[in-house]
């Protein structure tokens, strides 16, 4: 299992991880043109975990800065296939994005999570991160 950089050729396990196990239902040109878009921002990583040839997880994380903190990045979404889980693939997509948020210059990382991923919470917090507060999301289309 080796963890690398996404490219765009990653767009449609990706898109299955997101439907599957996060249950975003985005289809699967709009992932792709996504992942093409973040590709090209210096301010996004990507990393995916790879067994065998398949893509069983990725990380996405982005800039976070806010005017009254120190800069951090932002995990918008971290997934790990149910039959590769228990194997130690989430942590090693955290260390990576946790290692190029060091290199940025990023004094630490945060990340919101659903108060129903009760499992991911453990996870989180087995891996070191400390819950701060719950939230109310909201949101607006146009």
């Amino acid at each position: 299992m080796t963890i690398r950089e996404c490219t765009v050729s990653d767009a449609e396990p990706i898109f299955f991880l997101n439907r599957d196990e996060l249950g975003y239902d985005f289809y699967l040109e709009g992932t792709k043109e996504n992942i093409e878009k973040i590709l090209q921002r210096d301010t996004d990583k990507i990393f995916v975990a790879e067994d065998e040839g398949k893509i069983v997880g990725y990380v996405h994380a982005n800039n976070y800065e806010l005017l009254f903190s120190a800069p951090m990045k932002n995990i918008m979404s971290i997934a790990v296939s149910p039959k590769h889980r228990g194997k130690g693939i989430g942590r090693k997509l955290l260390a990576a994005i946790e290692d190029w948020a060091k290199k940025t210059g990023a004094h630490g990382i945060r990340l919101v999570s659903s108060s129903s991923r009760t499992d991911a919470h453990r996870f989180y917090q087995s891996c070191g991160y400390e819950k701060t507060k719950e939230q109310f999301n909201l949101k607006k289309l146009f």
